[in-house]
């Protein structure tokens, strides 16, 4: 058996929402799109979106997941998206800024997860 590659499947509560923030604000395309799930890809990343459970409480801080997309340049990527990421509700989008772990980070929070690009400081770290 060989692993390709591993997909995240996040729960949310609006998947077309999910699909429009997917497309419009992390530059994302869609695959496929059902009832229960929505699979997006860009490059070589993909994400599937699927529907919560009814009882899903998604504001329970136990559901807040992080997913860091590692890219080759997050100035770029926010180039691109600006206009997308700053029409998002205030406190959603913190611009690219360097981290003391040598990690220049893009973050940008859709319902109850905590999207983080990201690409080393130096080239020495990839």
């Amino acid at each position: 058996m060989k692993v390709h590659r591993a997909t995240p499947s996040l729960p949310v509560d609006d998947l077309n929402a999910a699909r429009e923030f997917a497309e419009t604000c992390l530059g994302f395309r869609t695959l496929s799109q059902d009832d229960s799930h929505v699979l997006c890809s860009r490059d070589a990343a993909f994400i599937r979106f699927i529907n919560a459970a009814p009882d899903a409480d998604m504001a329970d801080e136990a559901r807040q997941l992080v997913l860091y997309l590692d890219v080759d340049d997050v100035d770029a990527f926010w180039a691109a998206k600006r206009a997308a990421l700053k029409a998002l509700p205030k406190g959603r989008v913190r611009e690219p800024f360097d981290q003391p772990y040598g990690q220049r980070e893009l973050h940008v929070i859709h319902g109850p997860f905590l999207f983080i690009l990201g690409h080393p400081l130096s080239k020495e770290q990839t």
